[in-house]
């Protein structure tokens, strides 16, 4: 009877072990929400981009840098692609503190052997949230808070990756999965243990043009910034290639009748 019971109990142990082994930790399909950017003819939510730089710049940006966007980028004068004025712009880089250059004595830090600092202009980039990786890796339990300026190009799925990533916590893990250390589950990251805590949580920000700040609403609203933030020029794109179009059809037509004149006596 002994016998039987430690067999039983191992075969389930086994039996476990073998559930877990043969666990699927792929990624789920990302969910797909409705992007006012998408096909030939979509445009950016100018409302949607700045609730999602304010996500940006009070939430990720504690973390993630965004070294490839300017701040004169943001501008909409001129025939910007951006979403904000000029006085706009030059506000927000005025208070970010971005490296400055040697002062007249040619030192780059101070008396106490911090780099010296100047207020951001337009024509700076995001200055990034740590001096170094090792700063970045040290203050994320070893992990490295990847550049956003990029993000919805660099990984597979896109937009739709990244926001079912940032909405995707929360859930319960399956039997038989182990959330690792200074780690959280999410079934859109692959292996479903990834080091980002929950980025979000209702009410984190306060919208000024009076929109509820939910979760999902905030995440759409940081991704559409972020994918703005991908491809800046993307209206300018879309606006040529539709000239461009245009052109062709006009041209092919002009062709059709050029070589009806000059065939009709042939045939």
């Amino acid at each position: 009877m002994r016998f039987s019971r430690l067999t039983l109990t191992f075969g389930v142990v086994l039996g476990a072990a073998s559930a877990h082994a043969a666990l699927d930790t792929s990624p789920l399909s990302p969910t797909h929400p409705d992007w006012s950017f998408e096909g030939p003819f979509g445009m950016y939510d100018r409302a949607a981009l700045q609730r999602g730089f304010q996500v940006y710049k009070e939430v990720c940006s504690a973390c993630h840098s965004l070294n490839r966007v300017s701040f004169h980028a943001l501008s909409s004068d001129n025939g910007g692609d951006g979403f904000f004025t000029d006085p706009q712009v030059k506000a927000i880089a005025a208070g970010y503190q971005v490296e400055a250059e040697p002062n007249d004595k040619g030192e780059l830090f101070d008396e106490k052997g911090n780099r010296l600092k100047r207020p951001g202009i337009p024509a700076d980039h995001f200055p990034p949230p740590f001096p170094n990786e090792q700063a970045a890796r040290t203050a994320n339990a070893g992990a490295l808070p990847p550049d956003l300026s990029i993000i919805t190009k660099a990984r597979a799925g896109g937009s739709d990756y990244v926001y079912s990533i940032i909405t995707g916590f929360g859930q319960k893990p399956p039997v038989g999965f182990t959330v690792l250390p200074n780690k959280y589950y999410n079934p859109y990251f692959s292996g479903w243990n990834i080091s980002m805590p929950p980025p979000l949580s209702a009410n984190q920000v306060t919208y000024s043009d009076g929109t509820k700040a939910t979760v999902p609403q905030m995440a759409h609203d940081v991704v559409t910034f972020l994918s703005w933030a991908a491809e800046p020029t993307m209206e300018q794109r879309k606006s040529l290639g539709f000239g461009v179009m245009l052109f062709l059809i006009a041209f092919s037509g002009l062709l059709y009748v050029s070589y009806r004149r000059v065939w009709k006596d042939i045939h």
